[in-house]
């Protein structure tokens, strides 16, 4: 299997994670506010990671700790505005909006490292668009407007996110960086700081029954700990802007949880757009180049094949 396969697939059960999450963050926000929520997420996985992996963790260097402090603070906007535009909007609009990721990453690189994407990326990020409007918004395709203030937290998530990602792809690159300490090691960063502002802000406390904890645990180690410890791996092995694509595939995992434990159905419009952006994904997988060579290189074949001197009995004789 292909290293950067691997890494897709790695980080499409990420997405999935993410995808479950939509209704965990909601079945756990009934209890806890949106701080303590995510101190409980962040702390959480980083006490577990730190336990399971303490021999891998000592050998840290600044490099890492560097890099860990910087993406670590982003995702204080990337989890707070996801969060409270979940708690301020609709579900329709949280998802369409929070997925706008796969677009601001390809903008921000070329407006901060003049980096034009390459054209199937472009096909993939407008494909990608298409599916999420298709998947996400109404009927007449409109935004609730009575839910700006959500709105405005789900946009500054997506930006933050798509910051993130770059940070991630430029630090995994760096030759002293460790991508699994730098994973672990974000956890801890965002889990403080989460833990400062609920303490600030609200009134933290632990979960109050068995469901509510599991949901938090759930939330925690798979949604959390192991989906950023494996995309600091697998960014690796890819491009930020092909990651962004992914993970547009987030609202149609939530869909299909919404389906089978929220009771929602979604419309025909939907579930068309669920199927683009599933294609847009196999677009990103496609080598173009080389299959242009194959139909180039065939009929080249063909034609030294034709010109060669057929060698007739008489003169094998």
């Amino acid at each position: 299997m292909k290293t950067q396969l691997r890494a897709d697939l790695m980080l499409i059960v990420v997405t999935l994670c993410w995808g479950i999450s939509y209704y965990l963050i909601d079945v756990s926000l009934a209890d806890m506010d949106s701080f303590t929520l995510n101190a409980h997420r962040f702390l959480g996985a980083f006490f577990v990671a730190g336990i399971l992996a303490y021999k891998k963790l000592k050998t840290v260097n600044k490099t890492t700790l560097k890099y860990s402090f910087l993406i670590g603070t982003v995702l204080i906007f990337v989890y707070s505005g996801a969060t409270f535009g979940v708690k301020y909007t609709t579900l329709s609009n949280s998802g369409f909006l929070c997925a706008l990721t796969v677009i601001f990453v390809p903008l921000l690189e070329m407006i901060l490292f003049r980096k034009k994407p390459h054209r199937k990326i472009i096909i993939a990020v407008t494909m990608s668009l298409v599916g999420i409007m298709l998947l996400t918004l109404k009927d007449d395709f409109s935004f609730n407007m009575g839910n700006l203030k959500g709105d405005f937290f789900c946009i500054v998530g997506a930006i933050a996110y798509a910051v993130d990602l770059i940070l991630t792809e430029k630090a995994v690159s760096h030759e002293k960086v460790n991508a699994f300490q730098l994973g672990v090691f974000q956890l801890g960063v965002t889990g403080a700081y989460m833990l400062v502002l609920a303490f600030l802000f609200e009134q933290p406390h632990l979960p109050t029954s068995p469901h509510i904890f599991l949901s938090v645990a759930f939330l925690s180690i798979f949604c959390t700990g192991l989906a950023f410890i494996v995309q600091a791996i697998a960014q690796q092995y890819t491009t930020a802007a092909h990651v962004g694509i992914i993970f547009t595939l987030e609202p149609v995992f939530a869909g299909v949880v919404a389906f089978f434990f929220a009771g929602e159905v979604l419309t025909v419009k939907s579930y068309l757009g669920a199927v683009i952006m599933i294609s847009a994904l196999f677009v990103t997988e496609i080598d173009f180049k080389k299959s242009s060579k194959k139909k180039e290189a065939e009929p080249l074949a063909e034609k030294e094949t034709a010109a060669l001197p057929v060698e007739t009995e008489e003169q094998s004789s």
